[in-house]
């Protein structure tokens, strides 16, 4: 998980974003438009993406200004999705509180998605390093995003899916803004093409090992710990990395056991997939999935100089150690 001094750092890092957040440029009143922005804001999340911006920046002595700023659009890109996605997903909880539609309502919470788009739009604005090239690798991130909660969203209805088109899918939906956020950190400091194709390969898989942990712990976390609705995905029978490694290994046998956790109850139904899915080693087989794809994305760091390759390296290793 790093040594101290790394989460030390990690932990200014958090708050100097949470200030640089606090003051962004809209009223700070409570109007139907801008207090549900605030809201979403102020959730408890761990500012990953722009602290891997920072980081990435770092190694190559970005300057912190313009790093701050990136980071804030990073961070900003990604609520505005969490807000928008919540919506069509039906999710309740979103970091520790009520999502944004439960708190106001649906036509509210699309508004305060697209002001902070918006503002991200902003904050990229104020970069001065490499202005041209942030927005391009931000807004090309942005598409691939939509594209990617549009494949999620079409997944949903179509039982053909296999694992492969849901790996596709989450580079896509997950893997791209960690890409955006590791290859700002080049763009921002000066570095080629090349390196910056590299840095954005080793955020896009570093956001796959991600997401596949993320679809472990909704199933063997608890709600307190992930700050959102445990299980939701899986329990309304949405495709995840466990099940479609279990419709994989013996689609008959899952079909079965789907058949029978729709019958039960939903603490006793989570209950019943956890066992399922650990005593038949489908938890292991994700867990080494993302494990491996963690490693392609610590093959992509070779060009960062090994001297200032550490805290990348501590970073990865804390992403697929994590137990929220």
């Amino acid at each position: 998980m790093g040594t101290p001094d790394f989460i030390e750092h990690l932990d200014f890092l958090r708050k100097e974003i949470d200030k640089a957040l606090k003051k962004l440029p809209i009223k700070k009143n409570s109007s139907e438009f801008e207090a549900p922005i605030m809201y979403a804001l102020k959730g408890k999340g761990k500012r990953i993406r722009p602290i891997l911006t920072h980081l990435a920046g770092k190694a190559f002595e970005a300057d912190p200004e313009d790093l701050i700023n990136a980071g804030i659009a990073v961070e900003l890109l990604h609520n505005f999705t969490l807000v928008h996605d919540d919506i069509m997903d039906g999710d309740l909880i979103r970091h520790g509180q009520d999502a944004v539609h439960v708190k106001w309502d649906e036509p509210a919470a699309i508004l305060a998605g697209d002001g902070i788009f918006v503002l991200a739009q902003l904050s990229l604005g104020r970069i001065r390093e490499g202005t041209l090239k942030a927005h391009r690798c931000f807004n090309e991130s942005a598409l691939e995003v939509c594209e990617g909660q549009a494949m999620d969203l079409n997944f949903a209805s179509d039982s053909e899916i296999g694992l492969n088109d849901y790996l596709e899918m989450i580079e896509k939906k997950t893997g791209s803004l960690l890409g955006c956020a590791a290859q700002l950190g080049g763009i921002l400091g000066s570095q080629d093409e090349k390196t910056c194709e590299s840095l954005k390969s080793y955020g896009r898989n570093l956001g796959k090992a991600f997401q596949i942990q993320d679809d472990i712990l909704e199933i063997f976390s608890d709600p307190e710990s992930m700050g959102k609705s445990l299980g939701s995905d899986v329990l309304t029978e949405k495709q995840t990395v466990l099940t479609l490694i279990a419709k994989k290994d013996n689609a008959t046998e899952w079909k079965k056991k789907s058949a029978e956790a729709r019958k039960l109850q939903i603490d006793d139904r989570l209950s019943f997939l956890r066992e399922y899915f650990e005593q038949n080693g489908i938890r292991m087989k994700a867990s080494l999935l993302a494990e491996q794809t963690a490693e392609e994305a610590r093959t992509s760091l070779g060009v960062v100089p090994e001297s200032r390759r550490n805290e990348l390296e501590a970073f990865t290793s804390m992403i697929l150690e994590r137990k929220n």
